[in-house]
């Protein structure tokens, strides 16, 4: 990803202040206005890729060219933004952090026309990304200790996004994915099952289930859907019998039907033919709701795949984000126009235990007695620090955060997120700002 993964409006700005030596330090803050439908919390995610980047950030020469003749820069703005490099400073919420709106999942500070320029890749990157790490939190919640597993490949809108879904969904827990190019660049666990189109080029499915035992028998998950579920379930045991699999050394998969019902029925045939330990997969269209409906049932089902609805995250696409200019030159900056209000200057989050409001406040303030801040400094002069970034590291820190949250931010219906204050000195900043216009 290159420094042209921006609006046009974006590099024209960064040339006219180019040209008229605009260069003074700007704060820029990356935020959610409001929550999406139905959410109590979004989980921050896609700072690793922000931070990569923008330790990359440069216009290549052909670009530069093509920004000549079809973005309307003179020679003198194009020479300007060749040896541009992003050189600036980040404030982030770290991945895996639950926060809430207005609060800042990262802050820029950098000369006006860097920060400017990146503004756009660093919106979408952490507006997507934050909005499914969310969906599948929610799923998490949603499937009590069930396994769940990453199928959204074939639905996200490219591949770049099945791959971000594969590693936000196991930022919040998820026990694998089943996209191989995910598992070789994050070390994810691969969890896979048959296709139906395997079964149906055998035309046998007896004989399709005792192929795929026989070439992977470390993972044998039979797909018992393909014309019957029941009479597959029924197959599936009765191979399972002629090849001696011990019990619990496989699985069945189905996808459609009456889950709930198809489920208590598999789960009578595999315990009445010895294999009480054989697990049952169930996948198909499958979101938090439908695995809310399914837990509180308690349907015998040991694994989810889900997909569709969670790699566009299909009840709440879009989250509101912003990326506002809060400071400039030293001088804070905020806007008041009704539904696109910014707050004034670098700030910082402050926490303290579950149920108590976060605190929003100005980065330079002391923190408040009992609380511990949000926001760390993530790269300073355009290099990352070192620190936390580890997958793993990411995990954990959500799972702290999910402890932290309240349960009435948890339900996924009609939430309540936590409240977040505005400090005494900011509110009175912007209020003074607000007055001065």
């Amino acid at each position: 990803m290159t420094a042209t993964q921006t609006d046009l409006y974006a590099v024209r700005t960064a040339a006219g202040c180019l040209r008229r030596g605009m260069t003074e330090p700007a704060t820029f803050s990356l935020f959610a206005r409001r929550l999406p439908p139905q959410r109590g919390f979004l989980v921050s995610a896609g700072l690793v890729d922000c931070l990569g980047f923008l330790e990359g950030f440069r216009f290549e020469e052909g670009e530069l060219t093509g920004l000549r003749e079809s973005g309307g820069l003179a020679q003198s703005d194009v020479d300007a933004l060749a040896g541009l490099r992003f050189d600036g400073d980040v404030w982030a919420a770290p991945e895996g952090c639950l926060v809430f709106a207005d609060e800042p999942l990262l802050e820029v500070t950098a000369p006006l026309p860097q920060a400017q320029l990146v503004g756009t890749a660093l919106l979408n990157t952490v507006s997507f990304q934050a909005t499914v790490a969310t969906k599948a939190a929610r799923c998490r919640i949603a499937a009590g200790g069930a396994e769940l597993v990453d199928f959204a490949a074939r639905r996200t809108h490219g591949f770049d996004a099945a791959t971000a879904v594969a590693r936000v969904c196991a930022m919040v827990g998820f026990a694998g994915t089943s996209q191989v190019g995910a598992v070789q660049r994050f070390g994810l666990a691969p969890l896979s099952t048959m296709t139906h189109s395997y079964v149906q080029a055998f035309g046998d499915e007896q004989a399709a289930f005792r192929a795929y035992a026989h070439d992977f028998p470390d993972s044998v998950m039979f797909l018992v859907d393909t014309n019957d579920t029941l009479a597959g379930v029924r197959a599936a045991v009765e191979v399972a019998m002629a090849l001696g699999l011990p019990d619990g050394g496989f699985g069945v998969r189905f996808a459609a039907g009456d889950l709930l019902l198809l489920a208590q029925e598999t789960r009578k045939l595999l315990d009445e033919a010895g294999f009480v330990q054989a697990r049952i997969m169930v996948s198909g269209g499958l979101d938090e709701y439908e695995l809310a409906r399914l837990t509180a049932a308690q349907a015998p089902i040991d694994s989810y795949g889900v997909g569709v609805k969670l790699g566009v995250s299909a009840d709440a696409p879009p989250t509101e984000t912003a990326y506002e200019l809060v400071e400039y030159a030293g001088r804070p900056i905020a806007q008041h126009v009704p539904g696109k209000e910014t707050l004034p200057g670098a700030k910082q989050v402050y926490r303290r235990a579950s149920g108590d409001p976060d605190v929003l406040a100005l980065r330079d303030e002391p923190s408040p007695k009992g609380c511990r801040p949000v926001l760390s400094q993530v790269m300073r002069a355009g290099r990352r620090l070192r620190g936390k970034h580890r997958l793993d590291e990411a995990r954990d820190r959500f799972e702290r955060d999910l402890l932290w949250l309240p349960r009435s931010a948890r339900r996924l219906r009609n939430p309540e997120p936590v409240r977040v204050r505005v400090s005494e000195p900011l509110r009175e900043l912007s209020e003074r700002l607000g007055a001065g216009h």
